[in-house]
């Protein structure tokens, strides 16, 4: 699993090898103690804190690592089985999900611009399965107060046979772009390992894509589009990406590196500003390659450069504004003397010092149990404390079928640890707020479970609510929940208990809490 996860998604760990370093230097990076709680008003006399972090998992459908099980499964399967990835990220006391929607140039929803994925489908002719996986996804999302993102890869095409198509234009389904549009197409590697690429060099192609993915945003509630790592491809057996085309038609005049970054760049900045013309509150983030470049002004790493090697300039991406978060995908140990996680992490600190960009880490979850320093089960545990010493504001894991196997114990370490309470999602001071009205708490009744549900008035148009219980240390955050879906404390001690609740809006602007309301139970 962990040779198959590499080969179509993982690149960090031996990609750090492949490239011979740069000059390096060793800048020191003060320590910011995390705010691991943000204060949240009063309920009555008590101070309300809650802890505001991102967390999530990627759900991957390509090549059916995590999700459906396997292709070609019926609608009822399907759907079942993405409810229990849900209950999953529930459990987690997760925030967020990144739902892998457009593996390879396809779709998880009815498309005019691109066919079903044969991942869902079992079958490469865009045969329709007769339902919008789409949409159960985003409400069943929602009703469990997760934001869910759409992630996208956006130039591939194809995946290698025989799995997918490969480089082969007869398995093309009929209505394929790149069967219509053979001009948009490249091929890369050579050989059995070779896939479809639409060309990043082509504006017109570029639109497309953009197009494509805009569609899901136009259609469907979604909180976020979502990119990893893949823009040009990783370099392979010596090969060059064969666009020499595209590049005398376009190059301008640029070196065919500036020129390719700036494809990219241009897809970036066109997302951005698209996304914010359809939707302004829709979130738009990245999970790039976790080295911009080694030495210099980047991170004292001796690995593959994203700038050099796949012409993605993360940090201008930071720098220019044009997302709301980026993941880098941090998936060494803390030592790994070519990217050493201690060091790239305090370079991505600075990164977004004085921007909006909100700064999360891309774990690696999937290599735990390897050989070497991720025998041990305590090492995501220990990454993460870095993370909150420096103020990281959140977490995503990859990948999910990794966070349910808790190989070693290790999810469930770091869970205890990092994850044992309720989070709401960081504010995102740029996007627009509305924040609700504060709500009215107007009874409380302890169910057969032992929780105590609690009926409430509402104070304004609110997405979602969060519920305080005061305690000795001030009132905590003990759940949350979509507007609509009943108020719920889980595990409310016994005896006199008091509770506040607010309100957020689809921004996680939370309003003014409730006026305490206290409860006398068993």
């Amino acid at each position: 699993m962990v040779l198959l996860v590499v080969a179509v998604l993982g690149l960090g760990l031996l990609r750090a090898a492949l490239f011979e370093p740069a000059a390096v230097r060793d800048d020191a990076v003060p320590v910011v103690e995390a705010p691991a709680q943000t204060e949240a008003g009063q309920c009555g006399t008590q101070p309300v804190r809650a802890n505001r972090e991102l967390r999530g998992m990627w759900l991957t459908t390509v090549y059916n690592i995590d999700f459906p099980s396997k292709p070609g499964l019926s609608e009822a399967q399907v759907r079942a089985e993405y409810l229990k990835w849900l209950d999953l990220a529930v459990a987690q006391h997760h925030n967020a999900i990144f739902v892998h929607v457009r593996p390879s140039g396809d779709a998880f929803w009815p498309s005019k611009f691109a066919p079903w994925s044969n991942f869902l489908t079992g079958r490469l002719d865009g045969s329709d399965p007769g339902w919008d996986p789409m949409a159960f996804m985003v409400d069943e999302a929602h009703k469990r107060n997760l934001e869910f993102h759409a992630w996208f890869n956006p130039y591939r095409g194809t995946q290698p046979a025989p799995a997918g198509a490969g480089a082969d234009l007869t398995k093309l389904a009929p209505n394929h772009p790149l069967r219509t549009h053979p001009e948009w197409r490249i091929a890369y590697p050579t050989g059995k390992t070779s896939r479809l690429y639409f060309d990043p060099g082509i504006p017109e192609a570029r639109k497309f894509v953009e197009d494509s993915m805009l569609e899901a945003v136009q259609k469907y509630d979604v909180d976020g589009v979502h990119f990893d790592d893949f823009f040009y491809p990783y370099p392979e057996k010596g090969e060059d990406f064969p666009d020499s085309a595209s590049y005398a038609k376009y190059g301008a005049g640029k070196s065919k590196a500036d020129w390719r970054r700036e494809n990219v760049n241009t897809l970036i900045r066109e997302m951005q500003q698209r996304i914010r013309q359809i939707k302004p509150w829709v979130k738009f983030g990245i999970s790039p390659f976790g080295i911009w470049r080694n030495g210099g002004e980047g991170s004292d790493t001796k690995g593959l450069e994203s700038y050099s090697a796949i012409y993605a300039d993360t940090r201008r991406w930071v720098r220019e504004g044009w997302l709301d978060y980026i993941v880098p995908q941090l998936y060494w140990t803390i030592g790994f003397d070519k990217a050493d996680y201690a060091k790239v992490l305090p370079w991505w600190v600075r990164t977004v010092k004085g921007t909006n960009v909100q700064l999360y880490i891309g774990m690696a979850d999937y290599r735990i149990g390897e050989k070497g320093d991720w025998s041990d089960p305590a090492e995501l545990d220990r990454q993460m404390q870095l993370n909150d010493k420096h103020g990281i504001q959140g977490q995503i894991h990859f990948s999910a079928k990794q966070i349910r196997g808790n190989k070693l114990g290790a999810v469930e370490r770091y869970r205890s640890r990092h994850y044992a309470s309720p989070a709401l999602p960081p504010r995102m001071a740029h996007l627009p707020a509305q924040p609700p009205a504060a709500p009215s708490i107007t009874g409380a009744e302890r169910a057969a479970d032992g929780s105590i549900v609690i009926t409430t008035a509402p104070g304004g148009q609110a997405t979602s609510w969060a519920l305080y219980r005061t305690g000795p240390d001030g009132a905590a955050l003990v759940s949350t929940g979509r507007t609509g879906t009943a108020v719920r404390d889980p595990k409310p001690p016994s005896g006199t208990v008091t509770y506040c609740l607010s309100g957020l809006d689809r921004s996680a602007n939370e309003g003014p809490l409730s006026a305490p309301f206290t409860t006398t139970g068993p």
